[in-house]
């Protein structure tokens, strides 16, 4: 689809659910827009898609019971995640803003800390996200330059932190910072129509290959044997909602961004499905990636290690011990772990720029730069400690994210108005009766649900904190 995407449906100006503000109107004609449904489709997939997705979810899946943890996984996603995204949706194509303003228009100048809550986010999960993607950054380039190395728990200890991490964050917050100062199109867009189809090829791929693997069925088995005592634990359930709002992208105002450039002639619950199962999809190939190369070479131990020690020192390990082959699939798996990364990185320094030139009239290269050199400058402290990385990373992902995420589902479900009809602008005919078991369940079903993720959470947010302060 192409045509201009400034306009509603037969040209008219296209505000929203019942907010009637002049400023909104106003940009309608200035305002960025998505070239095509694809560019769109393609960039929230790859704003969702990253580092967690490629093994974190495999991670959580083994340690969380198996199948029955992906059974949960999908539902949350239908209950959790869809209805969320479908009310970032709402607010961001219906106000045409970025999130403070969209949220200011809505509802007030009360609920504009809201929309800072999500800068916020995404100032500080980008700060720590780019180091993290600098050492994938680095795995790669290593394995095309000389292959992957021989003691890999000192080469990670070695480029972790100080200067070498430094250095390869401040590289990719470059490469960032360049594609979002190209625009919608030209940037965002461009990059994403490239980039997503190129991972997809390659995880499937991979996933094809690791299947030859001899011992590969011990992984499978491993990966999907449901423990069905797990879809009765309430720490699973929750487990399953975090990791579907989080890999989602939800609560850090990156859908109700994206959603901002786009037509009101597009379906939001269509979309909202698409983009919510691609992001599962690799999620779950990913992991038929990674259990059978871990047990295909007996490296089970290494789902039991921590999360970082298994992605950069077990598996970069196993790829050495394949031999040529292993470096060759050791190459292209740390591509698309680069892929993912910086998909969602201008994701979340979009969050910010955008909300620069709309609250700030900041022009797009100075506000991409300037947000740019500050989260660079922020991620620093990350680069340096580990320890600040993680104090971080549970900060925002324990807390930030959830709160973000159920004021966005308290405001869209019972303060906005209208939503029903914004959402069935552009939708099929016969969807608007079930909508509102959409606005009922973001009503009451979603809070109750984040509640839950939030306690469930705090445990480990101090643990972290503690870490990094030096506490019991």
């Amino acid at each position: 689809m192409t045509g201009d995407l400034h306009t509603g449906a037969g040209g008219e100006a296209a505000p929203v659910t019942g907010v009637a503000s002049e400023r909104a109107v106003a940009t309608e004609t200035t305002r960025e827009a998505w070239n095509t449904r694809l560019g769109f489709v393609l960039a929230a997939v790859g704003s969702a898609v990253g580092l967690g997705n490629m093994w974190r979810f495999s991670y959580i899946t083994a340690e969380k019971g198996g199948a029955a943890f992906v059974i949960l996984y999908i539902l949350m996603t239908l209950v959790v995640g869809i209805p969320i995204m479908m009310a970032e949706f709402a607010l961001g194509r219906g106000t045409r803003r970025s999130s403070i303003g969209a949220l200011r228009l809505t509802g007030g100048p009360r609920w504009a800390p809201l929309g800072y809550l999500f800068i916020a986010a995404g100032i500080l999960i980008l700060s720590f996200y780019s180091v993290i993607a600098g050492w994938v950054m680095r795995y790669a380039l290593r394995g095309i330059a000389s292959g992957f190395p021989t003691e890999a728990a000192e080469y990670f200890d070695q480029i972790a932190s100080g200067a070498p991490a430094m250095g390869f964050h401040l590289v990719f917050m470059i490469v960032t910072i360049g594609i979002v100062m190209g625009g919608v199109q030209k940037g965002i867009e461009r990059a994403s129509v490239i980039m997503m189809p190129a991972l997809f090829l390659i995880v499937v791929g991979l996933a094809v290959w690791a299947s030859t693997l001899a011992g590969s069925g011990a992984g499978y088995r491993f990966y999907l044997t449901p423990n069905f005592e797990a879809l009765l634990s309430l720490d699973t359930l929750a487990a399953a909602a975090s990791q579907a709002f989080f890999s989602l992208s939800l609560g850090m105002g990156c859908m109700l961004t994206f959603s901002s450039y786009l037509s009101r002639q597009e379906s939001l619950p269509r979309e909202a499905t698409v983009i919510s199962f691609a992001d599962f999809s690799v999620a779950f190939i990913s992991g038929l990636v990674v259990f059978p190369v871990i047990f295909a070479l007996g490296l089970q131990g290494a789902v039991g290690a921590s999360t970082l020690g298994a992605l950069f020192i077990s598996l970069p390990g196993a790829f050495l011990e394949m031999g040529g082959v292993g470096r060759i699939v050791g190459v292209l798996f740390f591509t698309a772990l680069f892929i993912g990364a910086l998909t969602s990185a201008i994701s979340l320094l979009e969050v910010v720029v955008s909300a620069l030139i709309d609250e700030w009239r900041i022009p797009r290269r100075t506000a991409a730069i300037g947000a740019g050199i500050l989260i660079t400058l922020i991620g620093l402290w990350p680069a340096a400690d580990l320890n600040a990385l993680g104090a971080i990373d549970a900060v925002v992902s324990n807390i930030f994210l959830p709160v973000g995420a159920l004021g966005t589902a308290l405001f869209v479900g019972w303060l906005m108005k209208n939503p029903i009809d914004e959402v069935a602008h552009g939708a099929a005919d016969g969807l608007r009766p079930w909508l509102k078991g959409w606005l009922w369940t973001l009503r009451i079903v979603v809070p109750i649900l984040l509640v839950l993720v939030l306690s469930s959470s705090l445990p480990a947010t101090r643990e972290a904190l503690a870490g990094l302060f030096g506490g019991g």
